[in-house]
């Protein structure tokens, strides 16, 4: 048998309202009275309704997360990273796939998150139209993606001073041929690409290297793809001496064609990744550290605090530190004639 609200307000010796009150930590009632109410209603088993509960607070304890490419490794850990803050906040994750231009046209289109959540975290880019349509749920947004964007608290690295560490590091080897493997921003808008392909130029030209259109690759942001740009950069009539690649996957994926063309990291072609994946100090990967968990975590808790505190200070942009870390996959050019 179902225990309902009245009939832990009957035991208690109290009113529904003042059950409702108790349960839900609100003021006006005693402390004494709330403890009461709360054994009661443990001993008879009560729980409260969720959709009740939202009716009268107006919040549904729901965080919506539009998301695409869930299945891909950085929004995977993302979402972990948020759904943890949230999970112990006592929050519902209802998430968004929009993995495709027709799933993201009719999210955008219908806002089927209109009244269902608190707050939404966004790990896409939206356009102004889509932003537009985001603000107009008139809860706390943040992304996770990009820079800051007006309206929303956004959470993410600097793409372009991440990148600049990794191909400076590899000119300060005494690499000048060097290639990249980038991912094109598609029909998500990506920055990221434009971001550390600007610097990977941008460092040529510091160091006083020539910029060869052929030596840039598209992978995809995949292991195949980043194995299938690196077989394409072996069949240059000038391979590079070393390889940046945007992502550590990519690099993964282009370690595995150097051992299939009976060739190695460093000896014979240097690679550098980004990320600091979980796999890549089993690979010896040199990459760019980036926190990515964090970030999500991070999304979280400042939508947490705009949840708690409408009307107080909260940061526009929170940018997360990333750093190189050296490992076995980076070298100096075997011959001065390589350079």
């Amino acid at each position: 048998m179902t225990v309902s609200i009245t009939d832990v307000a009957r035991a208690a010796g109290v009113s529904a309202s003042t059950v409702s009150r108790a349960l839900r930590g609100r003021e006006g009632v005693s402390e004494e009275v709330r403890a009461r109410i709360t054994a009661v209603a443990a001993s008879l088993g009560y729980t409260a309704s969720r959709s009740a509960a939202a009716l009268a607070s107006g919040r549904t304890s729901t965080i919506g997360v539009v998301a695409p490419y869930v299945g891909r490794w950085f929004f995977g850990r993302v979402l972990d990273g948020a759904e943890q803050v949230l999970s112990d906040a006592g929050y519902d994750v209802l998430l968004y796939n929009l993995g495709s231009t027709d799933a993201r046209k009719r999210f955008f289109t219908r806002m089927p998150a209109r009244k269902r959540v608190d707050a939404v975290l966004c790990l896409l880019i939206p356009d102004e139209e889509e932003a537009a349509a985001l603000r107009s749920l008139g809860v706390p947004l943040a992304v996770t993606v990009g820079g800051p964007r007006p309206g929303f608290t956004a959470v993410g690295i600097d793409d372009r001073a991440g990148a600049t560490l990794a191909v400076r590091h590899l000119v300060n080897l005494g690499h000048r041929r060097i290639g990249m493997i980038s991912g094109s921003s598609g029909p998500q808008r990506w920055t990221t690409p434009g971001e550390r392909r600007r610097a990977y130029l941008d460092v040529l030209a510091e160091a006083g290297a020539d910029h060869d259109p052929s030596l840039e690759v598209d992978g995809d942001f995949t292991v195949k793809g980043g194995e299938r740009a690196m077989t394409e950069l072996l069949a240059s009539v000038r391979p590079p001496t070393a390889v940046f690649a945007q992502s550590d996957e990519m690099a993964m994926g282009a370690l595995r064609a150097l051992r299939m063309h009976r060739l190695k990291a460093p000896d014979d072609v240097s690679v550098v990744g980004f990320d600091d994946h979980e796999l890549a100090e089993v690979a010896g990967l040199t990459t760019i550290a980036q926190p990515v968990a964090e970030q999500g975590a991070e999304a979280a808790c400042l939508l947490l605090r705009q949840l708690e505190d409408p009307d107080g200070p909260h940061p526009a942009y929170r940018q997360m530190p990333v750093n190189l870390v050296l490992r076995e996959t980076t070298a100096p050019p075997r011959t001065s004639g390589a350079r």
